[in-house]
C-alpha cells in the first residue's frame, strides 16, 4: 500500500491511489489543475514562484500562487523533476493542492448547479485557519478608527468605512457564497469583480464606487504595513472617475440666488444660510457650532469669527463682510441655546437648495458644500486673495488641501488678461 500524504493545513489525508482516482473523476467533469513557474519573478538564485492554473468547464479559469519557490533547473512539465527529497516534497505539496481543489469542487457542485474556478480558489486559499481574513481585519480597523472619532477622525468618515464593509459582505455572499476571504486570495481580479458588482448589481454612480474602492484600498494598505500581505492587488486597477463638475457658483449665478424672489419664508431662510457660507467659507458642521462667543470686534472696527474646525480641530479666523453681518443681525436671538444661526439639518438644506436652484435657473447640482467652494474660488481667490490667506481662513492644516478649491474661472483669466493688456498699452508705444 502506498504512502499516505497529509496536509497539515487542510487536514486532508490522501493516498496516491485516492489522488489518482479523484483526478480521473474530476477530469471527466472538466476540472483541471496544472502548475507552472512564474519565471518573470525569479530571484537572484533562479528560484521562481510556482503558480496553479485551475480550469472549471470551458470558460471558467483562474490562477494563484501556491506559496512555493522552485529552481528552474528542477522543473519539468509542471512537476519537480528528479528523485531528490526536495523534488518529492514539492510534488507531494502540488498533489495535495490538486486534490484539495477537486474535493472543494465536488462539495460545492453537490449544492449548486454552477461552480466557478474563482469560488474554488477562494475556498482553497481560505482553508488555512491561521490566515488573516479581509473582513475580520476590516472590523478590527473600524474598531480602532471608532476610538479616534472626535479626536482626529469624524463620524462621517467612520460611516464611509462601514458602508464599504457592508458592500463587501454582500459582494462575497453573492459572488462567492463566502462569509469572508483570506488576504492571500485578494488579487486584481477580485478588485475588478467588486467594481463590476458595484456598477451593475448595485447601480452606483462612479463617484460612489471610487469612494468605496478607496476605502478598501486603505484597508489593504494597512494590511501591507502590518506585514500581513506583500502584494498590492490594486496594481493595474483604475476605477472610472466621474466627470469633474464645477463645484462653485459664478458671480452671475450667485447674483441670481441673491436677487430672485422666492415663494416661502423657509426658502429665504435656507438662502440666507447658504449665502452666509458663500461669504465666510464656513462649512455646515462648523456653522451649527457657532455662538456669540465666536464673534470678536477688532480695533479697526472689523468683526471677526474665530473658531476651530469640528472635522480637524484646526483654528480659523474670518473677517466678516457686510452680507454675513446682515444675516447674523437678521437672525439674532432666533437660534436656540445661544447659537448664532438657526440651522436646518444638512439633508433638509440640500432638499430646499434644489428648489432654489430651479427657481434661479441654475441647472447644476446645488448642495450646501458648494458655498464653501464658492467662497474659496469666486469670493477670495478670484479677487486676488493669496492662497496662504485663504488656507488659514478655511482652517486647512495643509495648503495642498486649499489648492483643491483653487479653481480659476475663465472670467477671471479674461479680466486679468485685459487688465494686463491695458497696463502694457499705457507704458509702451510700439510702431509695427
Amino acid at each position: 500500500m502506498g504512502k499516505k500524504y497529509t496536509n497539515t493545513k487542510t487536514g486532508l489525508t490522501l493516498s496516491p491511489l485516492i489522488l489518482q482516482t479523484m483526478e480521473q473523476i474530476m477530469n471527466q467533469t472538466d476540472v483541471k489543475v496544472s502548475f507552472y513557474l512564474k519565471k518573470s519573478e525569479a530571484d537572484a538564485k533562479g528560484n521562481c514562484p510556482v503558480m496553479a492554473r485551475l480550469i472549471v468547464g470551458k470558460y471558467s479559469e483562474t490562477a494563484f500562487s501556491v506559496k512555493l519557490r522552485v529552481p528552474q533547473s528542477l522543473w519539468l512539465s509542471g512537476r519537480a523533476c528528479g528523485k531528490s527529497a526536495a523534488a518529492r516534497d514539492i510534488n507531494n505539496r502540488l498533489d495535495e493542492i490538486r486534490a484539495a481543489a477537486f474535493s472543494i469542487y465536488a462539495e460545492q457542485s453537490a449544492n449548486r448547479e454552477v461552480v466557478t474556478a474563482e469560488e474554488v480558489k477562494h475556498q482553497l486559499l481560505g482553508m488555512a485557519s491561521e490566515q488573516e481574513t479581509l473582513l475580520s481585519y476590516f472590523r478590527l480597523f473600524m474598531r480602532n478608527f471608532e476610538k479616534r472619532v472626535g479626536i482626529n477622525r469624524t463620524e462621517s468618515s467612520l460611516n464611509g468605512y462601514r458602508n464599504s464593509y457592508d458592500h463587501l459582505v454582500r459582494f462575497l455572499q453573492s459572488q462567492y457564497k463566502l462569509s469572508d476571504i483570506p488576504f492571500a486570495a485578494l488579487d486584481r481580479s477580485f478588485i475588478e469583480k467588486f467594481d463590476l458588482h458595484l456598477r451593475t448589481e448595485c447601480h452606483l454612480a462612479p463617484g460612489t464606487i471610487v469612494n468605496l474602492t478607496v476605502r478598501l484600498k486603505t484597508i489593504v494598505g494597512e494590511a501591507i504595513a502590518d506585514g500581513i500581505i506583500t502584494a498590492f492587488p490594486f496594481v493595474g486597477y483604475e476605477p472610472t472617475h466621474p466627470q469633474s463638475e464645477q463645484k462653485y457658483l459664478t458671480t452671475e449665478e450667485l447674483n441670481r440666488i441673491m436677487t430672485t424672489p422666492l415663494h416661502s419664508r423657509t426658502l429665504y431662510h435656507v438662502r440666507d444660510l447658504f449665502l452666509f457660507s458663500c461669504y465666510t467659507g464656513i462649512p455646515y458642521s462648523d456653522m451649527c457650532m457657532l455662538t456669540n462667543e465666536n464673534l470678536s470686534l477688532a480695533e479697526d472696527g472689523i468683526w471677526w469669527i474665530r473658531s476651530s474646525r469640528k472635522k480637524t480641530g484646526v483654528d480659523f479666523e474670518i473677517p466678516l463682510m457686510e452680507l454675513p453681518l446682515h444675516i447674523i443681525e437678521k437672525y439674532r436671538d432666533v437660534a436656540p441655546e445661544g447659537k448664532l444661526l438657526p440651522m436646518y439639518s444638512n439633508s433638509s438644506l440640500n432638499h430646499y437648495l434644489k428648489q432654489i436652484a430651479v427657481l434661479c435657473g441654475i441647472e447644476r447640482k446645488l448642495v450646501f458644500h458648494v458655498a464653501r467652494h464658492t467662497y474659496a474660488t469666486e469670493i477670495t481667490l478670484s479677487h486676488g486673495v493669496p492662497l496662504e490667506t485663504v488656507s488659514k481662513m478655511l482652517g486647512h492644516s495643509r495648503i495642498g488641501t486649499t489648492q483643491l478649491y483653487a479653481k480659476v474661472t475663465d472670467n477671471k483669466i479674461d479680466t486679468d488678461t485685459k487688465a494686463l493688456d491695458k497696463k502694457i498699452a499705457e507704458r509702451f508705444s510700439v510702431v509695427i
